[in-house]
């Protein structure tokens, strides 16, 4: 059985030729494939170390975890489409409502592990009966209502916890990152976050030492005089060690929330299979439903543990572009180090001590970036906001999503945010175009140009 983990060097080994791509079967020589490996380990950090940071989760465990889901991906898809999955950022907005009701991180990772198995599912059926059942399901603007909501969905998290935190860290963070995500070239501006990190590290380090303590909010709210940067965890934390574990709890309320979140995952595989078939010339569409199913399975064993559900990352599409290299062998380095990272306490222990008021500057930017997102997939699908049967849904389920509309049902079950406002853009988009005029019904829901993921000739017939 092919599990595409054996590669053909390419060429001498150093350096490709002009113009040349080192494809997903092939490497450059060891020394230098570890050094690539390492270089998408650091063009995930920001993503992987931030999310589960603001997730509440043990940022260890996300590390090491990331690294065996990207095995797991390798694995599914016989080396076929290259790949990081790193902690998505689609579900801090599930895991910071799901605490405000009260939820502990086991009832978190209960709902993302229900997502993650609905993801398998889907994969599953995309393999089954084709992409085009995606787009009938979740046209673009359905999807790009739903990642808008949830990114928007954000914004009172970043007001009102971590900016508050350090305000004027936060302006100096957010201004910096800002300027490293624009002016900064190739792979420099793929781990823009990151260095933004380390800038919001050092400007509270040096106000701790310039103005002493800060009389602020710290990260429980009460209002106190501490340091910016509290750096007492990481002296007590060991070298080398297993970071902690915690099963799953399912309570129907928090999957409810974290369900929507499935549409986002699925958007996110869909376009990284297709870039990356571009990017190396080799058709990837009938991998997509392997893609899809295998990012499903990884999420449910990291959650399973206790660590934050997976996705593609579009960071690491971006050291492919830069570097041309798309072999695979430079993943499984990547997740070797990975591993590593993860059996490292101490580093965690940096990791955990982000202060509040850089999470408020890097989140203004990434909140806001994930929102906009679904901005793109309309853009990029050619949605016609013009036309009522695309607006009215939209417009009502972002509304809903953002403001945290709630609809209650009993005393002990109601919908309200993201669920409530997912609930209303799909069904009802799909409501609406059963009652509407065929005017407004511009292109029937299979049409040709959506089942590119599928084969030549099983194409559905154009009605």
């Amino acid at each position: 059985m092919d599990l595409g983990v054996r590669w053909k060097l390419h060429g001498d080994g150093r350096t490709p030729a002009p113009g040349a791509v080192v494809r997903p079967d092939e490497r450059l020589s060891w020394p230098r494939t570890f050094g690539l490996g390492a270089q998408h380990v650091v063009a995930m950090f920001g993503a992987s170390f931030v999310a589960p940071v603001l997730m509440g989760l043990d940022p260890n465990l996300a590390i090491m975890m990331s690294g065996v889901a990207t095995v797991i991906f390798l694995l599914s898809t016989r080396g076929r489409v290259p790949s990081y999955l790193g902690c998505s950022l689609s579900f801090v907005g599930v895991a910071a409502v799901i605490r405000a009701q009260g939820g502990t991180s086991a009832t978190v990772t209960g709902a993302c592990f229900v997502v993650g198995v609905a993801l398998f599912l889907v994969g599953l059926a995309v393999q089954r009966f084709g992409a085009r059942i995606i787009h009938a399901a979740m046209p673009p603007i359905v999807t790009g209502a739903v990642v808008m909501l949830i990114g928007f969905n954000l914004a009172p998290v970043t007001a009102s916890t971590y900016w508050p935190q350090d305000q004027w860290t936060a302006l100096l963070t957010m201004l910096v990152t800002g300027a490293a995500v624009v002016c900064l070239r190739g792979f420099w501006s793929r781990i823009a976050i990151f260095l933004g990190l380390l800038f919001g590290y050092a400007v509270s380090w040096a106000f701790d030492r310039i103005f002493g303590r800060i009389h602020a909010a710290d990260a429980s709210g009460k209002v106190t005089d501490h340091w910016r940067l509290d750096l007492s965890g990481v002296g007590k934390a060991d070298w080398i060690g297993l970071p902690s574990f915690h099963g799953p709890s399912f309570q129907w309320s928090a999957i409810l929330v974290a369900l929507p979140v499935v549409i986002a995952l699925v958007a996110e595989n869909a376009g990284h299979v297709k870039a990356v078939g571009e990017m190396t010339g080799d058709p990837l569409d009938d991998e997509l439903g392997t893609a899809i199913s295998a990012d499903g399975a990884a999420s449910m064993l990291s959650t399973a543990v206790g660590g934050p559900p997976n996705t593609t990352y579009s960071e690491n599409i971006g050291v492919m572009a830069a570097t041309r290299v798309y072999s695979t062998a430079a993943y499984w380095a990547a997740a070797g180090f990975a591993l590593l990272f993860g059996l490292c306490p101490k580093f965690g222990a940096v990791v955990a001590a982000i202060p509040g008021g850089v999470l408020g500057g890097i989140t203004v930017i990434l909140y806001g970036m994930i929102g906009l997102l679904g901005a793109q997939i309309w853009l990029n699908a050619r949605v016609d906001l013009r036309n009522p049967l695309n607006l009215v849904p939209a417009a009502a389920g972002i509304i809903i999503g953002i403001g945290g509309v709630t609809l209650k049902f009993t005393d002990n079950f109601s919908l309200n945010g993201i669920a409530l406002g997912t609930i209303v853009v799909i069904t009802g988009y799909h409501a609406l175009r059963a009652m509407a005029p065929a005017h407004l019904r511009q292109e029937p829901l299979l049409d040709s140009g959506t089942s590119a993921y599928d084969a030549p000739g099983d194409q559905p017939a154009s009605s």
